[in-house]
């Protein structure tokens, strides 16, 4: 897969990434000194577990990324989802430490990569840099925490609306560009199974599956369907990092509750 570096990164936007751009100028010019931007393409495969992790990717715009957990007969579950509200590498770690899942790109899309020995120069001379990423790995650790909760104890439909919610919120955009096989492997289950999931949720309007997408026909229906995981987790994002959770565009939104 082809990383495409860009120069000027701080100029080009800031950086579309909720979690830079909410530092202050001063410091995301730090940042943007040291960042480069690049194309991520789906699939792409950011680390294995057991990898040194050395870069650090921020999602910008519509670009999506995973943590998965793969076990030794070869099933493998979502455990987060990461989009232009946060980072996938050693955000908080110092040193380039082994990673315990795989990180995987879902939905392609541009990034801001930096290498995680310059990050951390920057936390140590920036409080800001540092409390700032904190917050985040506290965010990421709940987001982990409550889809370990959800999947053990919720129903597949309720985690399944959760999921395309989640999808829904970093995108921006009624069409999510994921396959049934993808939304599947996410949430561990055999696509026949979740073929009927998404079936029922057809059937009451919520969504409806293409070939290549899922479309959202019904952004407030899907919240109704979904377990309580996709609101506690938003609520968490508002109260450590208010502002960063990402949020489809109100005309999107009421678009797809027509």
């Amino acid at each position: 897969m082809t990383l495409v570096a860009a120069n000027d990164v701080f100029q080009q936007s800031r950086f579309r990434n909720g979690l830079l751009d909410a530092l202050k100028q001063p410091d995301a010019e730090l940042l943007g000194s040291v960042a480069e931007r690049v194309s991520l393409a789906r699939g792409h495969v950011l680390f294995e577990p057991g990898d040194s992790v050395t870069v650090v990717h921020f999602p910008c715009g519509p670009t999506i990324a995973a943590l998965i957990v793969t076990m030794e007969n070869g099933d493998a579950v979502e455990t987060a989802t990461i989009g232009r509200e946060g980072a996938i590498g050693g955000i908080v770690s110092q040193g380039h430490l082994p990673a315990f899942a795989r990180g995987v790109v879902q939905v392609a899309g541009p990034a801001i990569r930096i290498e995680t020995a310059r990050l951390q120069d920057l936390k140590s001379r920036s409080v800001a840099v540092r409390n700032l990423f904190a917050r985040y790995a506290d965010c990421l650790l709940a987001q982990i925490l409550q889809s370990v909760a959800c999947n053990a104890l919720h129903p597949m439909e309720g985690r399944c609306a959760r999921w395309l919610l989640s999808l829904h919120d970093r995108i921006g955009a009624d069409d999510l560009p994921v396959t049934q096989q993808t939304l599947a492997e996410m949430l561990g289950v055999q696509r026949t199974y979740l073929s009927r999931v998404l079936g029922a949720l057809s059937r009451r309007g919520l969504v409806r599956a293409g070939r290549g997408t899922i479309q959202v026909l019904s952004r407030e229906g899907l919240e109704r369907a979904s377990c309580e995981c996709y609101a506690a987790v938003r609520l968490h994002y508002e109260g450590v990092l208010g502002g960063i959770y990402p949020t489809i565009p109100a005309e999107a939104e009421a678009e797809a509750g027509r």
